[in-house]
């Protein structure tokens, strides 16, 4: 039996247990529709779109898709960014009972081939400027349509007559696709499709969602598979999560990019779900989500801890009203304490930081948002309904509070498994918990702390040593704006730290004052002895710095040095 002490720390207003529709996911959809047709759904770079729209473009896209030979269960890619064709196709795929694959339009050739092998899609909604890549590896794939749109097919007048020019001076070239054979149009599929309803057999605790791949840094990438029950769980415990949150006059701020299942859950369903306003950026850029802040006046901004480093660095940041935010949920990556702080004082909203996996839909720990009962450097407590333990490695036995394992947990959120991996899914999943990868620990009241990737621990002359320690104490420097700390091959200690740092704008410090800095703050064996200055650092489309990375890298910078010597 799992003792529970994070229940007593539950404010009133969130309750232990919580009950879940047995309804498909786009039954939200099809909800706020009936209840409120007008009111605004999507904002887009200056165009909106009401429920209406948004409902009855998703039934014309649902409907195509079962003209042009899309059956239930079949697989069906989206490779956009964030964008009301993103929205619409989403629900127009579970609309027609298929399956969503969401793919990262920034995918090289070689990434774009295995996916579609792997997941099996049949057909592709993808923007224009990627068409050049698909087709290069169509005849590797079962894609039998490729559906295509633009940025300007939902931009106003006359932003979208200017766009083509805009495209070909940032791109080289403008992407001309013929509505002909298994090519489509979006803009044409819109006009030809009928926005009536579809019956599809459903069955809420088997049937498949989406598949959302992981993103592969220990290797090839899986397809997880995330049921409507996953889903509908999730964004079920992200509502009673979020209590104080308006439903129906709330609205979001959609940078997270929703081919990564955090920015899917809290954006894309969870807007629906209430009935708010999703305010949408096809891509991260400082300057044009400050001016969308100040402007559109978002209440809710999920986001990654790189995406509120690089607003709080902007040196303009005095210049925008970034009141209207009343909370954030950090995800995807640690959250610095001193980021946290920061960003609560410029906005006067609350930031948390919760915890998740694309295996687990992905949320299963936050803090709290509105009760003063919040632990800094914690991921919080789990949320409703799901259990969460550290257990020894390669065991389900629990540690006591304080001791470092694993963090295993389960709960109705939790996948159905990866596809077609039936081993890879019974190595991940042991008497029904989730073994997370993830090194942490419980303390007396049941608040959880994250140690460490399991794979990304560094062992240094027989100590282990977490990268998470080192960077929170690189975070408090202040001329420092983002560092990752790695281990790295060394012929003496098996591995050594090295630390690589971005500063901040007009910010100078030396290697000998971070050693000062962190023999400060750090046992000697943790103390980083190799820096690395960079301008930047290799991150996903979410933000999530690369460590792997920079550890191949230096592997092969070594593997190069040997060979030359």
């Amino acid at each position: 039996m799992i003792k529970k002490p994070w229940l007593e720390q539950y404010p009133p207003e969130i309750p232990h247990t919580l009950s879940y529709e047995p309804i498909p996911v786009q039954e939200y959809l099809t909800r706020t529709y009936h209840n409120s047709p007008e009111k605004i759904a999507i904002h887009f770079l200056g165009k909106d779109i009401t429920y209406k729209e948004l409902y009855e473009s998703s039934l014309k896209f649902a409907n195509y898709l079962l003209s042009i030979g899309i059956q239930k269960g079949d697989r069906v890619a989206i490779m956009l960014p964030n964008c009301p064709q993103n929205v619409i196709g989403y629900y127009g795929i579970l609309y027609a009972g298929a399956i969503v694959v969401q793919t990262n339009p920034l995918y090289t050739e070689r990434e774009i081939a295995y996916q579609m092998k792997d997941s099996g899609a049949k057909a592709i909604l993808s923007l224009d400027i990627l068409f050049p890549r698909i087709s290069k590896v169509i005849k590797e794939t079962e894609l039998e349509n490729v559906i295509i749109t633009g940025i300007k097919d939902y931009l106003p007048f006359p932003k979208n007559l200017v766009y083509p020019f805009v495209q070909k001076k940032q791109y080289g070239f403008t992407v001309k696709v013929e509505h002909r054979g298994m090519n489509h149009l979006f803009p044409e599929v819109m006009k030809v499709g009928k926005a009536e309803k579809i019956e599809v057999p459903f069955d809420f605790e088997e049937d498949i969602a989406i598949l959302q791949y992981t993103g592969g840094t220990t290797g090839s990438p899986k397809g997880v598979m995330l049921t409507h029950k996953n889903l509908i769980s999730n964004a079920t415990m992200c509502d009673a999560w979020m209590y104080k949150s308006e439903k129906g006059t709330g609205s979001v701020l959609g940078i997270l990019p929703f081919f990564h299942v955090y920015g899917m859950t809290t954006v894309l369903i969870l807007s629906v779900m209430l009935g708010n306003k999703m305010i949408l950026l096809p891509k991260f850029d400082v300057v044009s989500a400050l001016k969308t802040i100040d402007k559109q006046k978002p209440t809710l901004f999920p986001g990654a801890p790189t995406i509120y480093i690089g607003l709080l660095n902007h040196p303009d940041i005095a210049k925008y009203d970034l009141s209207s935010i009343e909370a954030c949920l950090s995800g995807s990556a640690p959250l610095p304490v001193e980021v946290q702080e920061k960003f609560e004082k410029v906005t006067g909203g609350k930031l948390v930081e919760g915890y998740g996996l694309t295996e687990t839909s992905p949320i299963t720990h936050s803090n709290f948002i509105w009760s003063e009962n919040r632990i800094k450097g914690s991921v919080g407590v789990p949320w409703p309904d799901t259990d969460a333990a550290i257990f020894e490695m390669d065991s389900t036995e629990p540690l006591p509070a304080g001791q470092i394992g694993e963090i295993c947990v389960r709960g109705p959120q939790v996948m159905k498994g990866y596809w077609n991996r039936p081993e890879d899914t019974q190595n991940t999943m042991r008497d029904g918990w989730l073994l997370t990868g993830d090194l942490g620990y419980m303390d007396e009241k049941g608040f959880f702390y994250i140690v460490d990737r399991k794979k990304d621990m560094i062992i240094a002359g027989g100590f282990n040593i977490y990268p998470r320690e080192i960077e929170e104490v690189l975070y408090e420097h202040p001329a420092i704006q983002e560092c990752v700390a790695a281990g790295v091959p060394d012929a003496y200690r098996g591995e050594t730290v090295k630390v690589y740092i971005v500063l901040k704008e007009n910010q100078n410090v030396s290697e000998k004052e971070l050693d000062a800095f962190c023999r400060e703050h750090l046992a000697a064996f943790k103390v980083p002895k190799i820096y690395e200055f960079r301008k930047e650092l290799p991150k996903t489309a979410v933000g999530k710095i690369l460590r792997r990375q920079l550890i191949e890298e230096e592997k092969g910078k070594i593997e190069k040095e040997s060979v030359t010597s």
